[in-house]
């Protein structure tokens, strides 16, 4: 019986002490993570918001004419500004469109467009429009326009005008029915609205 029993109790107590050991490691290695450091910490705010694209215009394009002939022309002034605050122009784009008899707007029997512009706004005598600084062709010249309707043409020296700081585009927008050596008296008796849309596109992107 006392063989037996020997043994056992030894082997309980080799427990007990190997389980105090490793409870013991486990309480030393949990203290490591307790001491502490100094620490420091500073930050900054970059605020950032989008700026505008607007352009301004002032017309008297959209006064009606009729009983046009050929050899007639419309003369109206456009007065093109970039408004306050607005980003600069990367570009500025004159497209024109119609509805009505597509044959007052055709390329072989239809109106004709020019665009010139002045240094100082166009001055009213009558029925013309006179230039008394310094006139620039923008859009095919007085003498040699070109056909009315067109997609996205440029307009370099407006574009230029209206990004300086404060000033305009002084535009003067001619419309003719040529006379040709054609029969043109298909053209009696019909009517079509041209529509002018002036597009100003956003300056290329920079480092800010």
């Amino acid at each position: 019986m006392r063989k037996t029993t020997r043994p056992a109790r030894r082997a309980t107590a080799t427990k007990v002490v190997a389980s105090v050991a490793l409870l013991a490691g486990a309480a030393s290695v949990a203290g490591l993570g307790t001491f502490g450091a100094f620490t420091d910490t500073t930050t900054a705010d970059q605020a950032v918001a989008t700026g505008t694209v607007k352009l301004g215009m002032n017309s008297s394009i959209s006064q009606d004419v009729a009983g046009l002939v050929p050899g007639d022309r419309i003369e109206r002034q456009v007065k093109l500004t970039r408004a306050e605050g607005s980003e600069t122009f990367g570009s500025l784009r004159l497209t024109t469109t119609a509805t009505g008899d597509d044959i007052l707007t055709a390329a072989a029997t239809g109106l004709k467009l020019s665009v010139e512009q002045c240094s100082l706004p166009w001055i009213e005598v009558g029925k013309v429009l006179e230039c008394k600084g310094t006139a620039s062709n923008v859009v095919g010249t007085f003498l040699a326009p070109v056909d009315v309707l067109g997609q996205g043409r440029d307009l370099v020296t407006p574009l230029a005008s209206v990004n300086a700081p404060g000033a305009a585009a002084h535009l003067r927008v001619t419309m003719s029915l040529p006379r040709t050596t054609a029969d043109q008296n298909g053209l009696q008796g019909k009517a079509a609205s041209v529509k002018f849309t002036f597009d100003a596109g956003q300056r290329d992107g920079e480092a800010r």
